[in-house]
């Protein structure tokens, strides 16, 4: 009897060493791993069919899952997917192109999604009334209360310029205009801070900036004059700081402002040829 039980315990314990072999070497093969050597205790041909039956599936599991990620990379526009047997310089190349093909696209996208939406607050903001209008209006109806309604030629808000009520001059009423926004009680415009010319080809245009310090507020008055005799009264008389942007004007532009008392170049010498800002000028010595 004693040597029985002994014989069954001696095979229980051969069988629980093949099953623990037999699993160790299924793990191994599962994980990618070399099975070991079939040792003395071997395995079943059924247990080799299993173990390369699940090496096969996780095999093509992994396949089927690089598929899948390689095709999610070459959506999302990486370009990984075309590069996997490029060099690095290829792929870096590769990359690079995809990057500025996803931001071009991007860039169309909201191009098309401004002119689709922003174009109508862009308008709205646009057409919207200037804070600035209800002091153009008051300008204007003193003005015409007190010197007429014909001495504007026009009268606007000039949102290219900060919202600066304007008022534009007749040439005959410039002076008169420019006198009365300094001395009258509600508009009281005692500081001159710019004067310049321009020309604009069909004819000659003084810009002046005012300013109030009572009010703390700015009015721009303009006038046209005549290209080719361009004259108009000078506004020294009225502000002293007129005087040398009118000396600036007549010198680049010719324009001759009337009752100043010092006209002359500021910049060029007195036998200067022609005035450089004029869109005709044509250098009188040219290899200078």
């Amino acid at each position: 009897d004693d040597s029985d039980d002994l014989a069954k315990k001696k095979a229980a314990a051969v069988a629980k060493a093949k099953a623990a072999a037999a699993a160790k070497r299924k793990a191994m093969e599962l994980a990618g791993g070399e099975a070991p050597a079939e040792d003395t205790t071997g395995a079943t041909d059924d247990a080799k069919a299993k173990a390369a039956a699940a090496a096969k599936a996780k095999a093509a599991a992994a396949a089927k899952a690089k598929a899948a990620a390689a095709a999610k990379a070459k959506a999302a526009g990486t370009g990984e997917a075309d590069t996997a047997g490029a060099s690095d310089d290829e792929k870096a190349k590769a990359k690079a192109a995809a990057v500025a093909k996803a931001k071009a696209a991007a860039a169309a996208k909201a191009k098309a999604a401004g002119k689709a939406g922003d174009a109508a607050p862009a308008e709205t903001a646009a057409s919207a009334p200037s804070p600035n209008q209800p002091f153009l209006d008051k300008y204007r109806k003193v003005i015409e209360e007190n010197l007429g309604a014909d001495v504007l030629e026009d009268s606007y808000i000039n949102k290219l310029s900060k919202d600066v009520p304007t008022l534009v001059a007749k040439k005959d009423t410039y002076f008169k205009v420019a006198q009365f926004l300094k001395y009258n009680e509600l508009l009281g415009f005692d500081y001159l801070s710019e004067l310049h010319g321009t020309d604009f080809v069909t004819h000659m245009e003084v810009y002046v900036h005012l300013f109030s310090y009572k009010n703390r507020q700015s009015v721009a008055l303009k006038v046209k004059i005549d290209r080719d005799e361009p004259t108009i009264e000078s506004l020294q008389p009225i502000w002293a700081g007129a005087n040398w942007p009118e000396c600036e004007a007549y010198d680049l532009l010719g324009i001759k402002f009337t009752g100043h008392p010092n006209l002359h170049r500021i910049m060029l010498g007195e036998d200067w040829v022609g005035h450089p800002l004029r869109k005709d000028y044509e250098p009188y010595d040219v290899e200078v």
